[in-house]
C-alpha cells in the first residue's frame, strides 16, 4: 500500500472515531448545559477546568506532535535491529521519566497554590478552588495518554488514540447522573468524571502500545536528560512551549476578562467554543494528525513539489469544509444553540448569550482550520520557532482586541478577538512559509486564496434563502418545543443551503468536489463488489 493510500485509510478511520468523539463531546456539553446552564456554578466549573487544561496543552498533545513524534520517527527510521530498538526504548524511558517528574511536580504545586490562583478570576472562589483541586490530577493522566498517542501515531496506528476521547466523553456524560447527589452538586460530579475519564484515556491506549512491542520505565533523571533524543526533544519543545504558553495564557486572560463581563459570559463562551470544536473535530483535527507524518516524509526526502502539493490540497480541503459551515452557522446560530442546549437550567437567556458568542467564534473557523495545516508544515521541517513566533504575535493581538471589545460587546467581544487573532496567526504563517522558497509553495497559496474567495461567494449565495425563510419557519412552530421550533427550520435550512451550494460546486466543475464524488463512488463500488 502506498504512503498516500495508507494516509487516506488511516485518516478515514481516525475521522470516523473523531466524529464519534465530537458527537459524544456535544452530548457531554448538552449534559453540562442541562445540569448547570450558564449560572455561577457553570462559570466556576469552566474556570476550574481551564486551569489544568491550560497546562495539558504544554505537556501533552501539541508538544508531542511538535517534538516527540519527529524525534521518535527518527529512531524508527534507523531500522529494526536490536541495537536500534534498544536506543528507541531508552529514548521512550527518558521521555516518560522527564514527563512524569514534570507533571507530578506541576500537579502538586497547582493544588497547593489553588486558593491564590482562583483569585485571578471573578467566579465563586470557594467552589472554583474545590473544583480545581479535584481536577488538577487530570493533567498527569492526560499527559500519559498523550505520550501513548505519540508512540502509536509514530508507528502509523491511529485508532486507539481516536477511541480515547470517546471513552472520556462517555465517562463524563455518565458520572453526573450517577453521583450528582453524593458529590454535593453537579459540578463536583463532573469534576470527578473528568479525572476518571483522563485515567481511562491512558488505559485504553496501553494495550496497543504493548502489542506493538514497546517497553519503557523510569530511569535516573540525570540519565534521562542526558539522552540524545531527549535533548533533541527539549530543543524542539522549548519554542513550542513558549508559543503554546502564549496561546493558553491568552485563554486564561480571556476567561478572566469574561468573568468580569457578567454572570454567564464565561460558560457561554465555553459552550460556543465546544460547538466550534465539534465542527473542527469532524475533519480538521484528524486531517492534521495524519498529514504531519506525510509532510515529514516528503521534507526528509527533499520531495518539495510533493510537499507543496500536500499543503495546498490540505488548505483547499479545509476551506471546502469550513467556509460553508461557518457562513451557515452564523445565520442559523440561534436555532443551533437552542436545539442542542435549551433544557432545564439552560434557558432563553443562556441561548442568547451562547448564540451571540457563537456568531463571532465562527468568523475564525476557517483560519483555525488553515492553521492546522500550516503548523504541521513547519513541524515537518523541524521548525518549531516560526509557529511559536506566530503564536506570540496572535497572543498580543488577541489580548489587545479583547480589552478593546469586552467593554462594548461583553462576551461576544472576546469571541471576536479570538477570531481576529486566528486570522493574524494564519497570515504570519503563510508569509513565513512563502519566504522559505519551497518549490511550488507560492502556487499552492495562490490557488488556495482564490479557492477561499470562491467558497465564500458560493456560501453567501447559498445562505440567502436560509436567512430569509428560517425565521419565518421558526415562527410557525414557536410554541411547540425546541425540536420543532428550532430543529425543523434548521433541518430545512441546512438542506436548502447544502443543495444550493453543492449544485453550484458541481455546475462550476469544482476540483475538490469532483475528487470527493469519485472517492465516494470508488468506495461504494468496492462495497457492491
Amino acid at each position: 500500500m502506498s504512503g498516500s493510500s495508507k494516509m487516506l485509510r488511516e485518516g478515514g478511520k481516525l475521522g470516523l472515531l473523531t466524529l464519534a468523539s465530537r458527537v459524544l463531546g456535544l452530548i457531554r456539553e448538552m449534559t453540562r448545559a442541562a445540569f448547570m446552564g450558564t449560572g455561577a456554578l457553570a462559570d466556576a466549573f469552566t474556570v476550574a477546568f481551564n486551569l489544568p487544561n491550560f497546562l495539558r496543552r504544554l505537556f501533552a498533545e501539541n508538544s508531542m506532535s511538535a517534538a516527540f513524534i519527529p524525534t521518535f520517527s527518527g529512531y524508527l527510521a534507523e531500522g529494526d535491529s536490536e541495537e536500534a530498538r534498544e536506543k528507541s526504548r531508552e529514548f521512550l524511558s527518558a521521555t516518560f521519566t522527564v514527563l512524569m517528574v514534570l507533571v507530578t511536580a506541576t500537579v502538586a504545586l497547582g493544588i497547593a497554590f489553588t486558593p491564590w490562583i482562583v483569585k485571578l478570576f471573578g467566579s465563586d472562589p470557594v467552589e472554583t478552588a474545590v473544583l480545581t483541586r479535584i481536577m488538577f490530577p487530570f493533567l498527569a493522566l492526560v499527559s500519559v495518554a498523550a505520550f501513548f498517542q505519540g508512540i502509536l501515531n509514530s508507528i502509523g496506528v491511529f485508532a486507539p488514540s481516536g477511541a480515547a476521547p470517546i471513552v472520556f466523553n462517555l465517562v463524563f456524560i455518565a458520572v453526573p447522573y450517577l453521583i450528582a447527589g453524593p458529590a454535593g452538586n453537579p459540578a463536583r460530579a463532573m469534576a470527578i468524571g473528568v479525572v476518571l475519564g483522563g485515567l481511562l484515556q491512558a488505559l485504553v491506549q496501553l494495550p496497543a502500545v504493548l502489542k506493538a512491542g514497546w517497553r519503557f520505565g523510569f530511569i535516573g533523571l540525570g540519565r534521562a536528560f542526558a539522552n540524545p533524543g531527549m535533548r533533541k526533544v527539549m530543543s524542539l519543545i522549548g519554542p513550542t512551549i513558549l508559543g503554546m504558553a502564549a496561546y493558553q495564557v491568552n485563554i486564561l486572560v480571556s476567561t478572566s476578562l469574561a468573568s468580569s463581563a457578567g454572570t454567564g459570559a464565561v460558560s457561554s463562551l465555553q459552550y460556543s467554543l465546544r460547538l466550534q470544536e465539534f465542527v473542527l473535530g469532524i475533519f480538521v483535527v484528524s486531517a492534521g494528525t495524519v498529514l504531519l507524518p506525510n509532510l515529514a516524509g516528503s521534507a526528509s526526502a527533499g520531495r518539495w513539489p510533493e510537499f507543496s502539493d500536500s499543503v495546498g490540497r490540505g488548505l483547499r480541503a479545509m476551506i471546502l469544509v469550513t467556509v460553508p459551515v461557518a457562513i451557515f452557522s452564523m445565520v442559523a446560530g440561534h436555532d443551533i444553540v437552542s436545539l442542542l442546549f435549551r433544557a432545564r437550567e439552560f434557558d432563553e437567556e443562556s441561548v442568547r448569550l451562547t448564540a451571540a458568542a457563537f456568531f463571532f467564534h465562527m468568523i475564525g473557523l476557517a483560519f483555525i482550520a488553515v492553521n492546522r495545516v500550516l503548523a504541521p508544515a513547519f513541524y515537518a521541517c523541524s521548525d518549531t520557532r516560526t509557529p511559536t513566533r506566530a503564536g506570540i504575535i496572535s497572543f498580543g493581538v488577541n489580548i489587545a482586541a479583547a480589552f478593546l471589545l469586552v467593554g462594548s460587546l461583553k462576551g461576544p467581544g472576546i469571541a471576536l478577538a479570538l477570531s481576529i487573532a486566528s486570522a493574524v496567526n494564519s497570515v504570519v504563517l503563510v508569509v513565513a512559509l512563502s519566504r522559505k522558497g519551497i518549490d511550488g509553495m507560492a502556487s499552492a497559496f495562490a490557488s488556495s486564496a482564490i479557492y477561499a474567495l470562491k467558497m465564500l461567494a458560493i456560501s453567501i449565495l447559498a445562505v440567502i434563502p436560509v436567512w430569509y425563510f428560517e425565521p419565518r419557519l421558526g415562527a410557525l412552530w414557536g410554541g411547540d418545543g425546541r425540536f420543532l421550533a428550532s430543529g425543523l427550520p434548521l433541518v430545512i435550512g441546512a438542506s436548502i443551503f447544502g443543495l444550493v451550494a453543492f449544485g453550484i460546486l458541481v455546475a462550476t466543475k469544482d476540483e475538490m468536489t469532483a475528487a470527493l464524488i469519485k472517492a465516494l463512488a470508488r468506495k461504494l463500488g468496492r462495497r457492491r463488489a
